[in-house]
């Protein structure tokens, strides 16, 4: 069945609870992280989710909806560097690190996947370019 809504879509979904998890997981680092880490780690996270959002509502339009996906994909990959970071510094856990890191490296997958087929990706009967 064809996604109705961005929110049907696999990819926001992970992308979604990842940012929930990162969202959590940061409530424990140290406050003198809060304006550097924390609020990085945090925004990068959720730009990914945003980034899909947007991409969907424009599907009809493959220049926009590969250029937000590629957004998309390198928010993710900026939400990579800072989990690294916080590995650096202690706040997380190799356990932690490693399972938001896959479901990192898979979201990238699927954001390629939606770059490299966009058709795939438009409203059925729609022709726009």
């Amino acid at each position: 069945m064809a996604a109705r809504t961005f929110k049907d879509l696999v990819v926001y979904q992970k992308a979604f609870s990842v940012a929930m998890d990162i969202f959590n997981i940061t409530k424990g680092f140290p406050r003198e992280e809060k304006f550097s880490l924390i609020d990085q780690i945090r925004r990068n996270s959720r730009s990914v989710a945003v980034c899909i959002a947007e991409a969907y509502r424009k599907r009809n339009y493959p220049a926009y909806f590969v250029s937000k996906c590629s957004d998309a994909d390198m928010e993710n990959s900026e939400t990579q560097v800072w989990l690294e970071f916080a590995h650096a510094c202690s706040y997380l856990d190799q356990n932690t690190k490693t399972k938001l890191e896959n479901v990192n490296l898979e979201i990238g997958r699927m954001l390629n996947h939606m770059i490299e087929f966009p058709e795939k990706y438009r409203r059925k009967g729609t022709t726009n370019s």
